[in-house]
């Protein structure tokens, strides 16, 4: 498939921002990883001065055929209602975006149930749901690039409304499963080191998880070195919609902030299909599932907060909003010590 070019990191941008932050009241450095955010979102944007004013989160949702195999608490019913909560404004991410000043845009990717038109909901289904990962691929190759294209399109629909900062999100029960065979198959680690607890299934449900995700893996055989046969064959529809929302934002100098597991799974895929992607991510939080880590060690991205979070939704994502408008804020708004008639170090 053809993929959008993505622009260089404006090193030039990034040493003016850094410059004006070695300048500013403080001892250098004192402000930390704000510091260095506000230097990344400089060179991402190619600003001295960025904006982040403008925050939208993309919450894509799909269904996942290996539920079938008894790999979550939560029986499929539950992605539709959650759809229609978000619509209807009370899940946790409505509630964190309403308090960071943020959009929530909702794409049906692949739900195996039909929703009515509905402010808020982008209706851009692939399938209803991925096929059982368990028994063969999840679903074809030109699925996962339709999908990644829907991606694509759906963040540079937002960027044309007005968007400076994009966070990833997702909704999809049973969707811990294949985000752990995509770590497992890129990091080469076996599956027991990369696989939680999802919902929270108990001992029993987390070897069977496991023990499914392994033999699927076995049958699928995907290869590592083609990201997108490692899509289709044990990814889903919100995986691939988010990889292109990664891949979309960078192309348009837009930051993204990736949320949990699932979104770090996508981001991953972004990464492994273009490179160039990577210095546009920001690491939002550290959850419990074990994997996380490894994509973020993968990915070379260090998390700004560690809050025991496992929900998704992009709700750790929002969170790190109010640190990065901190941090672009500081550098937008401090007086520098000229400015301000303080006397510098020596």
């Amino acid at each position: 498939m053809l993929l959008p070019n993505i622009p260089a990191f404006d090193e030039a941008a990034a040493a003016k921002a850094h410059e004006r932050q070695d300048q500013l009241t403080k001892p250098t450095g004192s402000l930390g990883q704000l510091e260095d955010l506000s230097i990344q979102v400089a060179g991402i944007t190619g600003r001295e001065r960025p904006s982040v004013a403008r925050k939208g989160v993309i919450v894509m949702a799909g269904d996942h055929g290996v539920v079938l195999e008894g790999v979550s608490a939560y029986p499929p019913e539950v992605t539709p209602e959650m759809v229609q909560n978000f619509l209807h404004g009370g899940a946790a991410i409505n509630v964190l975006s309403r308090q960071a000043g943020a959009r929530v845009v909702v794409v049906d990717i692949g739900v195996a149930s039909d929703f009515e038109d509905a402010p808020g909901l982008l209706r851009r289904k692939i399938a209803r749901g991925t096929q059982n990962f368990a028994k063969g691929p999840a679903m074809s190759r030109a699925q996962a690039e339709q999908a990644i294209q829907v991606g694509i399109d759906v963040v540079e629909d937002e960027i044309a409304k007005g968007l400076d900062l994009v966070a990833t999100g997702d909704m999809g029960i049973g969707n811990t499963s294949p985000s752990s065979a995509i770590v497992a198959v890129f990091s080469g680690l076996p599956v027991s080191q990369v696989t939680g607890r999802g919902t929270g299934v108990d001992d029993a449900g987390l070897a069977r998880k496991i023990a499914v995700i392994e033999q699927s893996i076995a049958l699928n055989q995907p290869n590592p070195k083609d990201p997108l046969d490692v899509l289709s064959k044990v990814g889903g529809f919100e995986i691939a919609g988010l990889a292109g929302v990664v891949i979309g934002a960078a192309a348009h100098r837009i930051p993204v902030v990736v949320d949990g597991f699932i979104s770090g799974a996508a981001a991953l895929v972004a990464a492994e299909l273009v490179p160039a992607v990577k210095p546009y991510l920001i690491a939002s939080h550290q959850s419990v599932e074990i994997g996380h880590k490894v994509i973020w060690e993968r990915l070379g991205v260090k998390p700004l907060l560690n809050l025991g979070l496992r929900l998704g939704e992009g709700t750790g994502a929002v969170l790190a909003f109010h640190l990065i408008e901190a941090a672009v804020r500081i550098l937008n708004e401090m007086a520098t010590f000229d400015e301000a008639g303080v006397a510098d170090k020596e």
